[in-house]
């Protein structure tokens, strides 16, 4: 079991949580202080934690009608999203900087938002941070839920799930191959380089999340691992038809080893802890943000002391 954080501000908007350990509204230390990520980062690996990931909005429109997918699951009934006045820093920026601050921490995002991206260029980023991480780089994506964003980016919002499948496969060639060719509908190169490449032989590993059958099936057939969203074992939702689509996905695409990897979020105790290890899971983060660093340092170690070392 590896265990890690998902980092985010704490919201402007009077909302906790399901761990309850978020900074009071508009109290959370910046994430773009790199005095504050620097600190966090070196003192989770030195207590043990394993990997640090990075959600992403580009821009969160002030105006809109999509719905938040996971409101149910964050304790309350919310028509916006509770973190829609939040910074969210660039995450393979982010991710840059904590490589360059860590020896050991692995490098994920949580979620990147697949469609919204040039698969060309975001192989180029990734590979060169793997390349300067020594291999410590995992991806997890989404296809995304808010269509004033890719409006406001200038990207198609029809057949993002498409274009998420195409992406990943397009991301695996241009790192694995020396001159690399691939033909779809939304993306097509011919016989170009792409270096450097990953430091690990078949690039970073690609972890498909989303709280649908559709994204289920979609790390079945294509990912290296599934992350439900949301559905962390906060509220003791029940995931099975999600798993069982991921795997019978798997099976059917001739993927069964890549029906192992299971990624979810568990509130920062034992409990929900051992509860989400139930269910399978091969990796749990945390979400988390605090008002200072010391308060950060606090919590973290009784997370390492009280939950990691159970494990």
């Amino acid at each position: 079991m590896k265990f890690g954080l998902f980092l985010i501000e704490s919201p402007h908007r009077a909302h906790v949580g399901p761990s309850g350990r978020h900074a009071a509204p508009g109290q959370g230390a910046a994430l773009t202080s790199p005095e504050y990520l620097g600190g966090l980062a070196r003192f989770a690996e030195e207590v043990g934690f394993d990997f640090v990931s990075f959600p992403e909005h580009v821009v969160l429109p002030v105006d809109y009608e999509s719905r938040y997918p996971y409101q149910q699951y964050e304790g309350g009934d919310f028509k916006r999203y509770p973190y829609d006045e939040t910074a969210f820093p660039e995450p393979v920026t982010a991710l840059t900087f904590v490589a360059a601050v860590t020896e050991r921490l692995e490098l994920g995002t949580s979620v990147l938002i697949l469609p919204q991206r040039n698969p060309v260029i975001l192989a180029k980023q990734l590979a060169t941070l793997d390349a300067l991480s020594h291999g410590r780089v995992s991806l997890t994506v989404g296809i995304g839920w808010l269509r004033e964003e890719f409006a406001a980016i200038g990207v198609p919002w029809e057949r993002r799930g498409r274009r998420a499948d195409e992406y990943i496969q397009a991301l695996r060639t241009l790192w694995r191959d020396e001159v690399s060719t691939f033909q779809g509908e939304t993306v097509s190169f011919e016989r170009i380089r792409c270096l450097p490449k990953p430091a690990q032989p078949d690039g970073p590993p690609i972890i498909v999340g989303g709280h649908s059958l559709g994204a289920a099936r979609r790390a079945g057939r294509l990912g290296d691992g599934f992350m439900p969203l949301g559905l962390g074992g906060f509220g003791g939702e029940d995931v099975t038809p999600l798993l069982e689509a991921w795997r019978e996905a798997a099976a059917a695409a001739g993927r069964d080893e890549a029906a192992t990897e299971l990624r979810m979020g568990a509130a920062p105790d034992l409990e929900s802890v051992q509860r989400v290890a139930e269910r399978g899971a091969t990796r749990i983060h945390f979400s988390f943000s605090a008002p200072s660093l010391d308060e950060a340092k606090r919590e973290l170690e009784r997370i390492a002391n009280e939950v990691i070392e159970r494990f």
